[in-house]
């Protein structure tokens, strides 16, 4: 893993709505390895990079969603970080609020920011960290635009889901980093069982 970056929309009137989950995990992560996120122009948004053996960096496009892979083609294109290098955080309406998957490759399902990073790269084979958000016909608005959810902030019980999902997700980062994804998925997608069952 050379790249992580978060998918969502730049500016204070974006920074709390579901789109912005991958901010969110990125964010975190920066926050507890004390990195500083640092604009930069070439790079088309908030860039820094993570100590240890290994050089990996972390990014934020300033670009909005439908326009994020200019930012990411841009920094894996000077630093010739390959697709298989990358992980993309993004938010996911086909899972629920606390929901959380790992996968490589594969479709985009309409997720603009990730057909777009797929398109600039010239490959969907990068691995991309699904965070559930849930979707408007599960909380009784079928009639609602999926566009129109994925910009609106969650409900507070929603978020405190997200937000476990993005802690539980986090705790599997050392095994990313050192691209271990099977033990990654592994304990990602594995299901802890309650107390008594056998």
């Amino acid at each position: 893993m050379k790249l992580v970056v978060g998918l969502g929309n730049p500016g204070k009137k974006y920074e709390a709505t579901r789109h912005n989950a991958g901010f969110w995990w990125v964010e975190r992560l920066a926050h507890d390895d004390r990195i500083e996120l640092r604009s930069s122009l070439r790079y088309h948004g908030r860039v820094g990079k993570l100590a240890g053996p290994n050089e990996i960096w972390l990014q934020l496009p300033d670009t909005y969603m439908n326009d994020s892979g200019r930012a990411v083609a841009a920094l894996a294109g000077f630093y010739k970080i390959e697709p298989s290098e990358i992980l993309v955080v993004h938010d996911e309406l086909d899972l629920p609020p606390g929901a959380v998957k790992l996968k490589k490759g594969g479709g985009t399902a309409g997720h603009n920011g990730l057909s777009d990073v797929a398109a600039r790269l010239g490959s969907r084979d990068f691995w991309r960290l699904r965070i559930g958000i849930g979707n408007p016909r599960e909380s009784g608005r079928a009639d609602q635009a999926g566009a129109d959810y994925v910009l609106e902030k969650p409900s507070a019980a929603d978020r405190a889901a997200i937000e476990d999902a993005i802690a539980r997700s986090l705790e599997v980062w050392p095994l990313l980093a050192n691209d271990n994804h099977e033990a990654a998925m592994l304990k990602l997608h594995t299901k802890p069982r309650m107390s008594g069952e056998q």
